[in-house]
């Protein structure tokens, strides 16, 4: 199991560093908003304060972003706020 959460951890910290491209940092994870070379668990913690709305029969669920910086690492991630389940296929 801890191999797993190690690659899960491994994965999300690489899939936003190939995202960022050559520059390798961003900003808006400390208080001050300077620029940071970020790790995967500035990531994580980031993302805790996450909160998914469950969807309904009429209305999908949608994730709710309280930060902006949660709002550019999922953009980062690749991952629409108001779709949070995989597409159909």
């Amino acid at each position: 199991m801890i191999c797993l959460a190690l690659l899960v951890f491994w994965l999300i910290e690489r899939q936003v560093r190939q995202a960022l491209g050559a520059e390798q940092t961003m900003r808006g994870l400390y208080p001050d908003h300077r620029r940071v070379r970020f790790t995967g668990r500035m990531i994580l913690y980031h993302l805790d304060g996450l909160m998914l709305r469950p969807g309904t029969a009429t209305d999908p669920p949608v994730i709710l972003v309280s930060q902006g910086a949660q709002a550019h690492l999922l953009e980062l991630l690749g991952i629409d706020e108001t779709r949070p389940r995989w597409q159909e296929t």
